[in-house]
Order: structure tokens, then C-alpha cells, then sequence
């Protein structure tokens, strides 16, 4: 992990010292008629005794609507077919642009905190919106450190006390999206999915074993895992279609995953749909372009509820998780 600066006091020290929460100290800067007197004063002196400098972007945006929020970019997201995060930044623009707002993207250095220190210092943004969160993730406690407002577009899994997020329920989806299989007419649903480890999609595995959990199937057996690459999945599709016959089906982790099945069977001389179902996950320009169901997520209502949230002022109780929606297409019309 990169060195974290601490050139100057946070809003975290002057809590620490005045024995008060994080929103109190907040308070005491930005509505101090909402905090008792000798609190108020206690706060107060801990602040001129540190030196402590409200972070302005934070301030600016919690008084008024934000005009600048910066959201990273992978550098090789032009090589990643199908990314998700690409709709997701539209949507997002357009959310922020309908609340008076805009969009700033950016690639961050090796130093990935160095980058948005530098982003706030020169005051280009306001606030965030975090994607592509990891375990490790040093951004969200970083910022949070700095009193600066910033939201995730998904959860920080192995970081609980960051709430400021809106994911998609991936568990749900893929038991709707095993039970539309079941439902039209597939008999055994295997699961091709990402290596063990993922928290997306470990999350969307354990929706398929929740959703086959009373099917007359192998589990251990009808479970594959391949990295987030169609030529990859295709070919490791070929045992799964080894244990399955016509009238059984593949849910996927994603929808490139469904078109390397898609491609597995084409080898064959099968067809998606017809022969085997095939289901995918996103919605995104892929699915449509190459008539795949898929599992939607609702890009839209997730910008709008991060920019709402974004603009709240102070961090939620809890993150808020929203329900994804099967998309039926040609890959599972028998």
C-alpha cells in the first residue's frame, strides 16, 4: 500500500482528541447551533490546537451542489470488452449533469493516493465516485480520513465500516435468473463463473448453488471457473457441455462468460437457446448485440442514488442494495 500523507491534522484527530464522533466535529464546522455549547467549545479548541484546516472541496460540496466529482478510470478499460463501468459512467454523467453537476475522469499514477491528493489539492473535483473497489482498497478510508465526500459504486467487501455505497444483489440475480431458466423448461443449470475469491463472484456463485440447491444435480460437477476472457470461457465450456445434454443450460457470471459458451456450442454445432440456455449477467452492449439473456443492472437508479448520496451530508447508516432484472433473449428461447 502507498504511504498515506499526513502533512496535516484530519478531521479524524480532531474527533479522536475531542472524544466526539466524526459527524460532531462536522457539525461544529458547518452547523454549530446543532451542538451543545461545552461540546462546541471543546471541539473547538482541540481544532485550533491541532491546526486543523477543513478539506474546502468537502466543505464545498456539502453546502452547496457539487460541480466536480472525479471518478478513476482503469488505464486498460479500452481492452476490456463489455465493461460495465462504461454504461455506468454514462449513466453516471447524466445523473450528475440533470443535479447541475459534472464528471471528471482521470487514470491514477502508481501512487494511487497521490493522484487524488493532487485532484483535491488543486481543487479540480469536489468529491468521488469509487469503482472497481478491491480488497485492500486504501481510497475509501483515506478519503474518509480527509473529510472528503466520496461514494462506491459496489461494495468495499472487506471494509464494513464504509456504507457509503449502492451495489447490485448479485446472490438475487442469479436465482432469478436460474429459476427464468427453470421456468423455461431447462432441466440441470450449470455455473461457469470467475476464479474462487472474487466477492462478486463468489456472491453470484452462491446464488446458483442457493437456486439448484433441490435440483437432481452435481453441483462440484456442473462448476467451472475461468477469468473474465471469452476465448478463455469458451474453451472452458467444453467440460461443462461434456456432463450436460440438450434441454440443460449455463448460467454465467457475466456476460462474457455467455458469449464464450455461446462460442463452445458454435464449435459443436449446437445453439444457444434450442439446444443449451444460456444466461449472462450486466446487460451491457454485449448482451444485446449477440441476443443473450442476461441479468440487468440498473445503471440509472444507482448514479441517481449515488449523487444523491454524495450530496447528503453526512455518511449513511448503511449501503443500499438494489435488484437486478432478468432480460430474456434468444440464448434461452427453447
Amino acid at each position: 500500500m502507498p504511504r498515506q500523507r499526513r502533512d496535516r491534522a484530519t478531521l479524524v484527530d480532531v474527533a479522536r482528541a475531542s472524544q466526539v464522533s466524526r459527524q460532531t466535529v462536522s457539525n461544529a464546522l458547518n452547523n454549530p447551533e446543532r451542538v451543545a455549547s461545552d461540546t462546541l467549545e471543546r471541539v473547538q479548541l482541540e481544532i485550533a490546537r491541532l491546526g486543523f484546516r477543513p478539506n474546502r472541496a468537502a466543505r464545498s460540496l456539502r453546502r452547496r451542489r457539487a460541480n466536480a466529482i472525479g471518478f478513476q478510470v482503469e488505464r486498460d478499460t479500452a481492452r476490456v470488452f463489455n465493461d460495465i463501468h462504461d454504461p455506468f459512467l454514462s449513466a453516471l454523467t447524466g445523473c450528475a449533469q440533470a443535479d447541475d453537476a459534472h464528471v471528471i475522469t482521470f487514470v491514477a499514477d502508481d501512487d494511487v493516493l497521490a493522484t487524488y491528493d493532487h485532484l483535491l489539492a488543486t481543487q479540480v473535483v469536489d468529491g468521488f465516485v469509487l469503482a472497481h473497489t478491491h480488497r485492500h482498497d486504501p481510497r475509501a478510508d483515506w478519503l474518509r480520513e480527509r473529510d472528503v465526500p466520496f461514494v462506491s459504486f459496489g461494495r468495499i467487501w472487506d471494509n464494513p465500516t464504509v456504507t457509503s455505497w449502492v451495489d447490485v444483489d448479485g446472490h438475487a440475480g442469479t436465482i432469478e435468473a436460474v429459476e427464468h431458466l427453470r421456468e423455461a423448461g431447462y432441466r440441470q443449470v450449470a455455473w461457469l463463473g470467475w476464479p474462487e475469491g472474487s466477492p462478486v463472484g463468489d456472491d453470484r456463485r452462491a446464488g446458483w448453488i442457493e437456486a439448484t440447491a433441490g435440483l437432481d444435480q452435481d453441483a462440484g460437477a456442473l462448476s467451472v471457473a475461468v477469468a473474465q476472457n471469452a476465448l478463455a470461457a469458451a474453451h472452458a465450456a467444453g467440460p461443462l457441455l461434456g456432463r450436460l445434454s440438450p434441454g440443460d443450460a449455463i448460467a454465467c457470471a457475466s456476460d462474457v462468460l455467455a458469449l464464450g459458451v455461446t462460442m463452445a456450442l458454435g464449435q459443436r454445432g449446437l445453439r444457444a437457446g434450442a439446444d443449451i440456455g444460456v444466461i449472462g449477467f450486466d446487460d451491457g452492449d454485449l448482451a444485446e448485440v449477440f441476443d443473450l439473456s442476461t441479468v440487468r443492472q440498473p445503471l440509472h437508479d444507482i448514479a441517481a442514488l449515488l449523487i444523491r448520496m454524495l450530496e447528503a451530508s453526512a455518511e449513511p447508516s448503511h449501503g443500499v442494495i438494489v435488484t437486478p432484472s432478468v432480460v430474456p433473449r434468444a440464448s434461452t428461447r427453447r
